[in-house]
């Protein structure tokens, strides 16, 4: 893992700035490989960021001090950075790009906006959510992260497809 300079956009109109990418434990490896290939083609840095719902940022800052939403309760996502970093560094390993990873704190849609606005990333990159009950459960309560961010942001957001689900009776022939 190497550290990550800030970019930002050139007037001169070329592409700069880090592509930022929202991952998360148990995530399809197709998200990280086409966030790692438009980083690659584009000779960019990668940002791979994780967002923890659990805590706060304390200070309204991305990297800066957090505190749990709930202080009594449990500390579950305290080592998910190491285990991610340590995932990422597998899924990279062949690709020729420099990367890092930065816990963030809070709803994850609004991290990624604010970590993105921070660096000046030149694309945000997510995955879609699984075809599962609880991911529709949440897609109802909380909505979608991808659908959050392509509406408020004035970077572009690249949504991979995770496990797509094609209808049987879809003719397009």
């Amino acid at each position: 893992m190497t550290e990550t300079p800030a970019l930002h956009p050139e007037a001169s109109g070329k592409t700069s700035g880090p592509i930022l990418v929202g991952v998360m434990p148990g995530q399809q490896p197709a998200v990280l490989e086409q966030a790692a290939q438009v980083a690659v083609r584009a000779g960019l840095p990668l940002v791979c960021a994780y967002a923890d719902a659990t805590v706060y940022p304390v200070d309204g800052t991305t990297g800066g001090p957090a505190a749990p939403i709930d202080p009594d309760g449990i500390a579950g996502a305290q080592g998910i950075p190491e285990l991610l970093s340590s995932t990422i560094a597998e899924q990279l390993a062949g690709w020729d790009v420099e990367w890092s990873l930065v816990p963030l704190a809070g709803e994850p849609a609004h991290a990624l906006a604010r970590e993105a606005a921070s660096i000046g990333a030149f694309m945000i990159v997510v995955g879609t959510r699984e075809h599962k009950v609880t991911a529709a459960l949440k897609e109802l309560t909380a909505g979608s992260v991808a659908r959050r961010l392509f509406h408020r942001q004035d970077v572009p957001v690249l949504v991979v497809p995770v496990n797509p689900r094609v209808p049987d009776d879809d003719d397009d022939d």
